[in-house]
């Protein structure tokens, strides 16, 4: 596989969650159920007076979060064990607020693996507003996260480091329930759901990790699926799957494609990555133990060295203050000046931590992320090995692909690409998960027989996103007979949320669900440019002058401290 894509959080967005919109949904949702008849479209939604919606064969109400109706529905854990428990399975459901027959069901499905869909609901909201009126929808929370039995695995969840060893360790706490938390068995959840609903086939989203779930979902329930959009897609599998060949390639464009579309930039010689050369080779050559503070001002302690500029550059968090500053940061870094690469470092070890800082399982559990990642997706090594014998063979194989291919991730080695973050480099993650049994062998997320069916497909790609890459979203359109690719320009990972740098990509899904086309695309081509940061001076007099107009009498010295202003004020809008 890829990647399963953690989509990058941000404190300060998850702090802004309630939308004034949702205020007006939720009083239609009070007036739609105090309705007094039965729902037109085929006697699915019965709404009677007070706090219990009956759609299709089961009973919701009414949810404290989110202006919506809920509902739990219990599944078997193991379909084909009655003994081994069961989970109930969480999800919301927004009826339609027009008067009439509904046009369909959406459902949308959250990146990770490990996020509650559901605490993403304002941006799902968000997206989908406009076709609320005469559409309903579902978002769920996949076993294992949210309010569906969210895992906990305490060492893991709560680990200053995610190693090897904790991640084994998680799995040995599941036992044998470890290989029940698959995306198979969450996509049938969501079948489940949609049958007791009574819902007919479903436009179905899903950003990043979503992606992977709604192909697993497509593949296993054709019939269900009226159109799919991937929002930062990859593929469930490819050639050289397991080492990820498009992640180097799509980091090194990311910065290179920046460098050349900013005028300074531009004009300097060489490509950003040349830029970056010398700082690379500082580190390799000395790494020292640093301190930088964060985008919240806290202090950080670590070791600045080439694994951790690989975070950066790899780990796309902070997405936009990285490219924005990395050049100049290195070359700051090159002639002296190491605090502007510090900082990047320290935000960097926040920004790529998936887990909440509450640490709370429901917020995110990285014990289902580490289920998932160890069942779904191909590996390095032989899942089927004792993981003793897993350590021996990874050893050999890294060995031999340090001699074919060392420079897989280019310009950083194989090893200073895996001294980052077992959850974002993924080649040794796995090493210790326990064997998986013989009934859910690991690596098999779909039938091999399995046949994409010929649906609408509407596959999103931001250009500088070196997480799920175009090259990914290029390989996920190739299942589809009849895709259609679009490739948003000098924007990041997951392009129709709100968060995206351009409200393009969401006009163009909500007109694709109501159409089954896309329709205009140009706007894709139209997204401003990353400006790059000329420079970090440590003086106002070591700044260009702002350019002043017609008439503008300020000397130099004060258009040098009008450029500080404006440089200051863009350092803060790019960590908002």
């Amino acid at each position: 596989m890829d990647r399963i894509a953690r989509r990058p959080r941000c404190s300060a967005c998850v702090a802004v969650k309630r939308h004034t919109w949702a205020l007006a949904l939720g009083a239609l949702l009070l007036v739609n159920a105090a309705g007094s008849a039965a729902h037109p479209d085929a006697g699915k939604v019965v709404t009677p007076a007070g706090s219990t919606l009956r759609v299709g064969t089961l009973n919701l109400q009414r949810c404290r979060a989110a202006p919506a109706w809920c509902g739990t529905l219990l599944r078997a854990l193991d379909p084909a064990e009655a003994g081994a428990g069961s989970v109930a399975i969480h999800f919301e459901y927004y009826p339609h607020v027009a008067p009439g027959k509904s046009l369909g069901m959406l459902v949308a499905t959250e990146g990770g693996p490990g996020y509650p869909a559901t605490d993403s609901r304002d941006e799902y909201l968000a997206l989908f507003r406009p076709l609320l009126g005469q559409r309903d929808l579902v978002i769920m929370d996949n076993r294992g996260t949210g309010q569906s039995g969210a895992i906990d695995c305490p060492a893991l969840q709560t680990a200053a480091t995610i190693t090897v060893e904790n991640v084994g360790a998680c799995g040995r706490l599941l036992g044998p329930k470890a290989a029940l938390y698959t995306t198979a068995f969450a996509a049938d959840d969501l079948a489940a759901i949609l049958d007791a609903l009574a819902a007919g086939p479903i436009d179905l989203y899903g950003d990043s990790y979503g992606t992977y779930f709604a192909q697993v979902f497509t593949l296993r329930h054709p019939t269900r699926v009226r159109s799919i959009v991937l929002d930062g897609a990859y593929a469930l599998d490819g050639p050289d799957y397991a080492w990820y060949p498009s992640y180097a390639p799509a980091m090194r464009d990311k910065f290179n494609i920046a460098c050349r579309r900013d005028a300074a930039c531009a004009q300097l010689p060489g490509t950003s990555l040349d830029h970056i050369a010398p700082a690379l080779a500082q580190l390799r050559s000395a790494a020292f133990k640093a301190q930088g503070r964060d985008a919240d001002g806290r202090l950080r302690s670590f070791t600045a060295d080439a694994t951790h500029l690989a975070t950066v550059m790899y780990g796309s968090s902070p997405a936009y203050a990285s490219v924005r500053e990395l050049d100049a940061a290195a070359r700051a870094f090159a002639a002296g000046d190491r605090a502007p690469l510090l900082r990047l470092m320290a935000e960097t070890i926040v920004g790529v931590d998936s887990r909440d800082a509450s640490q709370a399982p429901a917020k995110f559990s990285a014990g289902l992320a580490a289920a998932v990642m160890c069942h779904d997706p191909p590996q390095i090594f032989d899942m089927r090995l004792a993981p003793e014998e897993r350590m021996a063979d990874r050893d050999k194989v890294i060995a031999h692909r340090k001699r074919v291919a060392a420079d897989t991730y280019a310009p950083f080695t194989i090893d200073e690409y895996r001294g980052m973050p077992l959850d974002y480099t993924f080649i040794d993650e796995c090493v210790l998960w326990p064997v998986a049994p013989a009934a859910y062998p690991a690596g098999h997320a779909v039938p091999a027989a399995a046949v994409y069916p010929d649906i609408p497909a509407l596959i999103i790609s931001g250009e500088l996103d070196n997480m799920t890459t175009t090259a990914d979203g290029a390989a996920a359109a190739k299942r589809f007979a009849h895709a259609r690719q679009l490739i948003v320009t000098n924007s990041f990972h997951v392009n129709a949320l709100p968060h995206a740098r351009s409200g393009c990509a969401a006009e163009i899904v909500r007109r694709f669900v109501a159409t089954l086309e896309p329709g205009d695309t140009s706007c894709t081509q139209n997204v401003p440019e990353v400006r790059l940061l000329p420079q970090f001076a440590r003086k106002v007099s070591e700044l260009t002058p702002a350019h002043a107009l017609p008439g503008n009498a300020a000397a130099p010295e004060q258009l040098r401290a009008v450029a500080a202003a404006v440089l200051s004020a863009g350092d803060v809008i790019a960590r908002m």
